[in-house]
């Protein structure tokens, strides 16, 4: 990706921020915001609308015609309306430079909104915006009035972390969670309203995003990978979840989603060896031997089976509570502790209802980290189960997390 493209990636970002920053930061759950494009934001409360324009300059330095175009479009928003607008309007400016900001003394007068901001040369031919949109001095002044400039605007990173504080806050939850969950879900919630044709679908009230965001699932948003980066992506959640788990003798239950289309049976294979290795302890030295219970969604019948008999002949031990041909599933079978056998490395549970047994008849503590690839395919009944979703989009991912 050339340096320009995620300069301006990192600009669609910032916008997105600022958008998720007004709405977290309004009064009401009524209240609302409306995102114009990828860079406008509308804030709407009871009494007044502002409309807002967000840049971010991370390399440029502050110049007056930097900011002169959208100051003329807000001035002919006004100019518009002043004489038959139904509501209150205010307009401000806010935006990230490298340096400069010392160029520009506020409050700004009349004159030095025209020969600064109004007045300009296009095609060699001069311009000055106020006289061609019939806005007498009085008008200006009272434009000056409505208008807020911010050229001293949170830095990239800054802005993050403040958008991550308030959902810490919001959600009682961790930094982790924040990022990771809510961050993430309302990157997800704006960037997608942003790109309504219809101007009514962009509104957005807070007590909606609230309602939207508040999802405890990882999202592969690809908006937050590019920001994240998906290396430091995969490391952050092993970090939270998957360093420590072999340490305690819990049932604990990974629910794996494949693709048909990119599937191959040598990706599933490492990914549950891997699973059995490190989050497994079934030698008789260990006082309570436990294994990892594995349930594959979406595979064929005869594809399991196939799995398994590889499994078979290369002397892998395995159960799936089932004890002889033609049995029914016996979930005292599947729950008895591995030493009980002979080299059980792992535990396949065939179907989804027979999760939901064994959770049901399991004593132990109960963990759940389900992979999936577009929507969760399990829903946890009990309240004291931990449970985990992640959604990524290739079977490697998973063994990048784990």
């Amino acid at each position: 990706m050339t340096r320009s493209a995620v300069d301006t990636i990192k600009g669609y970002f910032y916008q997105f921020d600022y958008s998720i920053k007004q709405i977290m930061e309004l009064d009401t759950l009524d209240d609302h915001i409306t995102v114009e494009h990828i860079e406008d934001v509308d804030i709407k409360s009871a009494s007044e609308t502002t409309a807002i324009q967000c840049k971010y300059y991370e390399k440029s330095e502050y110049n007056h015609s930097v900011i002169a175009q959208p100051i003329r479009y807000m001035l002919t928003h006004y100019m518009n309306i002043k004489n038959n607008a139904t509501e209150s309007y205010r307009y401000k400016l806010y935006g990230f430079y490298s340096k400069g900001q010392e160029k520009l003394a506020l409050p700004i007068t009349v004159d030095f909104l025209k020969s600064k901001f109004l007045t300009y040369t296009s095609n060699k031919v001069k311009h000055e915006h106020h006289i061609e949109k019939g806005a007498t001095n009085d008008d200006l002044t009272n434009f000056i009035e409505l208008l807020t400039i911010d050229i001293n605007a949170q830095e990239y990173n800054e802005q993050v972390q403040s958008i991550i504080e308030i959902f810490t806050k919001q959600f009682n939850c961790n930094h982790f969670d924040a990022e990771h969950y809510f961050y993430n879900n309302a990157l997800k919630v704006i960037k997608d309203i942003s790109t309504k044709s219809d101007v009514t679908e962009r509104l957005i009230t807070k007590g909606d995003f609230l309602e939207l965001i508040n999802r405890k699932k990882l999202l592969f948003n690809h908006w937050f990978i590019e920001y994240k980066g998906l290396a430091n992506y995969y490391r952050a959640i092993r970090k939270e979840y998957f360093t420590t788990l072999n340490t305690s003798p819990f049932d604990r239950f990974f629910l794996i989603d494949i693709d048909n289309n990119n599937y191959k049976r040598s990706e599933l294979k490492e990914l549950i060896l891997i699973l059995s290795n490190k989050w497994g302890k079934t030698t008789r030295r260990t006082p309570s031997p436990f294994c990892p219970y594995i349930y594959i969604n979406n595979i064929a019948e005869v594809e399991l089976i196939e799995l398994k008999k590889e499994f078979e002949r290369e002397s892998f031990g395995f159960v799936d509570g089932y004890n002889f041909q033609g049995a029914e599933f016996n979930v005292k079978s599947i729950l008895k502790q591995p030493f009980e056998f002979t080299n059980i490395k792992i535990k396949f549970v065939n179907h989804i209802n027979e999760l939901y047994l064994l959770l049901d008849k399991s004593n132990n503590t109960k963990e759940i980290y389900q992979f999936y690839y577009n929507e969760p395919f399990f829903s946890n009944t009990q309240s004291n189960v931990k449970e985990v979703q992640i959604q990524l989009t290739e079977l490697i991912g998973i063994k990048e997390v784990i």
